[in-house]
């Protein structure tokens, strides 16, 4: 048990709710608006839209349900094969086995973490329909090669942004990088609806799809007749209306996630060779969704052992996601290795990250840090 003289546990995430949250919920409370219905899903799906620079968004009930609709809009099934990175988070493989198609893995690049074009040229078959490139942590994958690639093969991107609300590529918005895309508004995200997700595309029929198969399969003019096997992935007017009262204060979000993470630059740099910061490339804007570190190679305590003596110093982190091909359900697709995500996920820690934390937090952090890895 902490003592009660003990400095405050820092969390690896908290969200931050000082906009018109409270006010737009009790406006749903008041007038009974509660449900799949409600003029915050049309204003939150409005606006967002325009952030990312869109024609369409479409909310859903959370992030694993956006990817799993917008692979269902875009006609993936059986036999299909859908080339994914094998670091990232779950839901990425598992919205393609709902599918019943085929997650196929590919390497990351060891400097960002994110999607290699190079791997994914070397996965393409006659059978791959759609990659997913994942801007994991926040920093966006190199989107113009990858885009090439498909191009020359006809395939499909579906960008997840689940981790990268506002992440630019050479000046573009994530969310307008592909075919279409995939958010999430999980609580510790950038912005946050509780549970939530979001699917965007520019694509008029791919929209008109999203929003057939998101509510059962209801035909918009004719009620109770349904047309397909739709699903209930519709998102309540209170997770609407705490995700409006959020991207209404969309760039302060960003802006604090940004000062956090120079705060992490400034306070780490001294440890030089022992840890390798993360990287923004030239053509990047980096939201920071976490801020990710990988242990150097002088350092020869544990990535699970750093992340012990942080634990006891009272600083939450998380580790760097296992890559696909070493769980369980994946573990058929290992193939021939992956040495770059193998390498990232082994001595990868999340910092906490996130607006609520104070200079003071920050350099807690640091110093328990470089403590945690002297040793």
């Amino acid at each position: 048990m902490q003592n009660e003289t003990a400095a405050p546990r820092i969390p690896v995430a908290a969200p931050l709710l000082d906009g018109r949250e409270r006010e737009y919920v009790l406006e749903c409370l008041d007038s009974t608006w509660i449900s799949s219905a409600g003029r915050f899903i049309g204003e939150f799906e409005t606006r967002f839209a325009d952030f990312c620079g869109v024609k369409h968004a479409i909310a859903t009930n959370n992030g694993t349900t956006a990817l799993h609709l917008a692979l269902v809009a875009l006609g993936v099934g059986p036999g299909d094969e859908v080339i994914i990175p094998t670091l990232t988070y779950i839901a990425t493989a598992n919205a393609v086995t709902y599918c019943g198609a085929t997650p196929v893995l590919a390497d990351c690049d060891p400097r960002t973490l994110n999607l290699d074009v190079e791997a994914v040229a070397a996965r393409i078959t006659s059978r791959t329909k759609v990659i997913i490139p994942v801007h994991l942590y926040g920093h966006p994958v190199d989107m113009a090669p990858l885009r090439a690639l498909a191009d020359m093969h006809g395939l499909l991107i579906l960008e997840d942004a689940a981790e990268a609300a506002g992440a630019q590529y050479r000046g573009q918005m994530a969310g307008a990088l592909g075919t279409c895309a995939t958010f999430s508004f999980f609580g510790n995200k950038i912005i946050t609806t509780g549970e939530g997700g979001m699917v965007t595309t520019n694509d008029d029929e791919l929209a008109a799809r999203l929003r057939l198969y998101r509510g059962q399969g209801m035909d918009p003019n004719r009620r109770y007749w349904f047309e397909v096997v739709g699903y209930n992935y519709r998102m309540t007017n209170v997770a609407a209306a705490i995700g409006l009262g959020q991207l209404e204060r969309i760039h302060h979000h960003l802006e604090r996630r940004r000062e956090v993470a120079a705060a992490y630059n400034a306070g780490l740099a001294p440890l030089g060779n022992r840890l390798v910061l993360p990287v923004e490339e030239p053509w990047a804007k980096h939201v920071y969704w976490m801020y990710t570190v990988l242990l150097g190679e002088e350092v020869e305590v544990s990535r699970d052992e750093v992340m012990a003596r942080l634990d006891r110093a009272g600083v939450e982190t998380r580790p760097v996601f296992y890559p696909m091909h070493i769980l369980p359900p994946y573990q058929p697709l290992a193939g021939d290795g992956f040495p770059n995500a193998e390498r990232c996920a082994a001595r990868g820690i999340n910092l906490p990250t996130h607006a609520l934390l104070s200079d003071g937090d920050i350099q807690r952090v640091c110093a328990a840090l470089a403590e945690a890895v002297s040793g």
